[in-house]
């Protein structure tokens, strides 16, 4: 029996994020290289870059899906049967619900990049975490695949 996917998306980083911890990778690299010339001056080049490269990668290798009954957000996952109301967020009710709005006992899966999020209450009575805030690029399809 194969669980059925019903929405699935990776929040990568976009191109415009990475430049600048490129840059400070260069930047720290030339910075240690100046105090180390000869043969060592490359290492900090060899180390930093592809370091930074992977840091980056990691943070946009965070998965939202729903499938096999269940909501998965990176390693954490609920089953559907435990959800109740999904609302969804725009850019201009982002931070209202990041802020004031935020119940710190929430489950908050936030990206600065991605502009729409979702909030799905949990009606578990058992389980103190009251809501999931997920960012999302997709926040229709997503709301949808979790009412049903």
């Amino acid at each position: 029996m194969t669980a059925t996917t019903t929405h699935r998306e990776r929040l990568y980083v976009t191109w415009w994020f990475w430049p600048l911890p490129l840059l400070a990778a260069v930047l720290l690299a030339a910075e240690v290289h100046m105090g180390f010339p000869g043969v060592r001056s490359w290492l900090p080049y060899a180390v930093l870059l592809p370091l930074t490269l992977v840091l980056i990668v990691r943070m946009g290798s965070t998965k939202v899906e729903v499938s096999g009954g269940e909501l998965r957000v990176g390693e954490a996952h609920i089953p559907l049967s435990l959800l109740g109301e999904v609302e969804v967020i725009g850019p201009d009710g982002r931070r209202a619900a990041m802020g004031r709005e935020l119940d710190p006992a929430a489950f908050v899966l936030h990206r600065g990049w991605v502009k729409h999020m979702v909030r799905v209450r949990v009606t578990d009575p058992e389980d103190p975490t009251p809501y999931w805030l997920v960012s999302t690029r997709h926040p229709e399809r997503l709301a949808a695949a979790l009412k049903g």
